[in-house]
C-alpha cells in the first residue's frame, strides 16, 4: 500500500462531517440538483441510529473527508438468517480518485460484512457509470442478476 493511502483512515461519520460529505456529494456528482441543506441532511443522518446497523463512513486525509459510501446490513430470514449489505451513496472526492480510497472504503465495507457474518454485499451503479463498473468489477464485485425500480 503506498504512503498516500496509508494517510487515509476510514471511520463512522457524525454530525459534524455533513458539511463536508454534502460538498463531497455535490463535486463527485451524486446531487445533480442541488442536494440537501445540511439542516434537512441533519434530520435524515439522526434517523440513521434508528437502524441497528446503518452508518455512513467517511474516508479522511488528516481532517479533510475525500470520501464516503453509507453501509446498512440487515437481517435475512432466507439464507440460514445470515444477514446481508447493502452500500449505498459511494463517492470519492474527484480529486482524490484513482489514489485507492474507494478501493480502500469498499475493502473496509467487505471487512464490516465479514465481521457481521454477511452472506454477500451489494451495491448497484447506474447503468451510464462505466468507469464506475470497472473499478467495482476491478476489486472483486461481480455483475449477478438485475436491479429494478420503480417510483413508489
Amino acid at each position: 500500500m503506498n504512503d498516500r493511502i496509508s494517510l487515509i483512515q476510514v471511520r463512522v461519520a457524525d454530525h459534524a462531517d455533513l458539511p463536508a460529505v454534502l460538498d463531497l456529494y455535490r463535486r463527485a456528482g451524486l446531487d445533480r440538483d442541488g442536494g440537501m441543506r445540511p439542516d434537512e441532511a441533519g434530520v435524515v443522518f439522526s434517523r440513521f441510529a434508528g437502524y441497528p446497523c446503518y452508518r455512513l463512513y467517511v474516508a479522511c486525509m488528516g481532517e479533510a473527508v475525500v470520501g464516503s459510501f453509507a453501509l446498512l446490513i440487515m437481517d435475512n430470514l432466507a439464507h440460514g438468517g445470515a444477514p446481508s449489505g447493502i452500500v449505498e451513496d459511494v463517492a470519492v472526492d474527484p480529486l482524490a480518485q484513482g489514489k485507492g480510497v474507494g478501493t480502500l472504503m469498499m475493502h473496509y465495507a467487505r471487512e464490516v460484512c465479514r465481521d457481521k457474518g454477511c452472506y454477500k454485499l451489494v451495491l448497484s451503479s447506474n447503468q451510464a457509470r462505466h468507469d464506475a463498473h470497472d473499478f467495482y468489477e476491478a476489486i472483486g464485485f461481480e455483475k449477478h442478476g438485475y436491479s429494478f425500480r420503480v417510483q413508489p
